[in-house]
């Protein structure tokens, strides 16, 4: 009877229940991101059509124009330090983001992650849609794009602590690094989607730029609120394994969950019930996640991975356009490489860090190698469209692998650390903290590439190298730990039960 089914059904019912639930939630929550980042992308598209080069435009012969230079910009972007004022509308967003991610976290514990994740979603969407309406309403206030890229950054915090909870909840430590490597392609595909749906409209109405994304993450917002399980426990599925079990000669954790109690009693083996682990345990505090080993030094390592990442999110495509002389919707297209790169980055960062169990260790020979790539990109990378792309997907693949992994894989790890006694709550605070760390070199790198490049781009690509040697140095003891593990000096395991 069963060699009768239909192809398609044989291969549906091979897959077990809990496994189509894991690849829904998967999806889902991949989808819920790459929402997030395609509503953060347009205003690096739309910075070189606010401000562009009005000698190259073609005039409207019905157009009374009282300053020749700057006929075609967007006010106020029409002044001589318009870039200073990109750098008010991107850290207005950035430091909202990274001061909302602390607080964040907390929230995310003690609220239903659909309900918080749909809220949040419906609100990025709105705050967006409202900057896009500046263009039709005719806003020329820095203080109206300012305050909205304020409350926009506030929402925007909803999304990463309760998606990685999210998918903390459904994915034990096994793959980790991989599933989360590939799942985390989300920013990636996000930040291209942005960009190529920015670019469609940048040049003739860049409102749409905006409204278009914010009708896309509402939309996912409403998705999220029909669909979403935040615990496999609530579908009758299996919980995760979050810590491996000790290999042969390894000390047996102190805080290890195990299934049963051995003890002997007169030479008979006795088998007891343990003592039971409250996994609704009450949320971490603050202090408390900063205790777990390895946050501060990821946290801090971030911090400046974050800030190379966010430098090339926001300013890329005005670099693109400065130095390759390329317009606005090329220049868009073409950063949509760099992300690209990001992709390959974060799966083979995740691939390598499950294979050798060393996460700290290949997020810095990442780091390490980027550097002088990065060097090379600025000195040759425009002088031929094969170099271009070519350093462009290497650099995004260098640069946003430890991003992704630290955010991702490390984060669920430290999240749900044996020191937390099966916590599950821990995670959400445990991200924040992370995320909001890094957030606050995601703030610093757009406002110095808008101080410092007026001096010219060589000291930005300066100032992005000397942040990934310094995201490399905080990670010196964990590398060092690993690489005793390594030699036998100490016991080889996965995560971070020994750091």
């Amino acid at each position: 009877m069963k060699s009768s089914l239909a192809p398609g059904i044989r291969l549906i019912t091979s897959f077990s229940r809990d496994c189509w639930y894991r690849s829904f939630i998967l999806f889902l929550t991949f989808l819920f991101y790459t929402a997030y980042h395609l509503s953060r992308k347009p205003i690096s598209i739309v910075k070189s059509q606010l401000h562009r080069n009005c000698s190259a435009v073609i005039r409207p012969a019905d157009l009374n124009i009282t300053n020749n230079a700057t006929w075609c910009d967007w006010p106020p972007f029409d002044q001589d330090n318009y870039q200073t004022l990109f750098g008010v509308v991107d850290n207005s967003f950035l430091i909202a983001y990274a001061i909302g991610m602390f607080i964040s976290g907390i929230f995310g514990e003690r609220l239903p992650l659909r309900y918080y994740l749909s809220f949040g979603m419906l609100m990025s969407g709105l705050f967006t849609c409202l900057f896009g309406l500046g263009f039709y309403w005719n806003i020329h206030s820095l203080g109206y794009y300012a305050v909205i890229q304020v409350m926009n950054g506030l929402m925007q915090t909803t999304g990463w602590p309760a998606v990685v909870a999210c998918v903390g909840n459904w994915f034990g430590k096994g793959k980790r690094g991989f599933i989360m490597g590939v799942w985390n392609s989300h920013t990636s595909v996000g930040n291209i989607l942005g960009s190529l749906i920015a670019g469609v409209f940048v040049s003739s109405a860049w409102g749409l730029s905006f409204i278009v994304p914010g009708i896309i993450i509402a939309s996912t917002g409403v998705l999220c609120f029909f669909f979403l399980v935040e615990k496999p426990e609530d579908v009758n599925c299996t919980p995760p394994q979050h810590h491996s079990e000790p290999e042969i000669g390894e000390t047996e954790p102190l805080l290890h969950n195990s299934t049963h109690v051995d003890r002997t009693v007169n030479g008979a083996i006795v088998i007891e019930a343990p003592e039971v682990v409250e996994e609704h345990a009450e949320a971490i505090s603050f202090c408390g996640a900063l205790s777990i080993p390895g946050v501060v030094e990821f946290s801090l390592c971030l911090l400046f991975a974050k800030l190379v990442s966010y430098t090339f999110l926001y300013w890329l495509p005005l670099y693109i356009s400065n130095v390759a002389h390329f317009e606005a919707k090329e220049a868009g297209d073409m950063s949509t490489l760099f992300d690209a790169g990001g992709i390959v980055g974060g799966i083979m960062a995740g691939l390598v860090s499950d294979y050798t169990g060393g996460r700290a260790t290949t997020c810095c020979v990442m780091l390490l190698v980027a550097a002088p790539m990065l060097f090379l990109y600025n000195n040759i990378g425009q002088r031929n469209i094969g170099t271009t792309v070519g350093m462009l997907l290497l650099c995004g693949g260098l640069v946003n692998g430890p991003y992704a992994l630290i955010t991702t894989a490390v984060s669920a790890d430290l999240g749900t650390h044996e020191s937390l006694r099966g916590n599950s709550r821990a995670l959400s605070t445990v991200t924040a903290i992370i995320d909001g760390t890094g957030s606050v070199g995601a703030a610093l790198g757009p406002l110095l590439a808008g101080v410092i490049s007026p001096t010219g781009w060589n000291n930005v690509f300066y100032m992005l190298i000397s942040a990934d040697v310094l995201a490399c140095l905080f990670l010196s003891r964990l590398v060092y730990k690993e690489a005793q593990g390594w030699c036998g000096r100490s016991p080889r395991v996965r995560g971070f039960k020994e750091i």
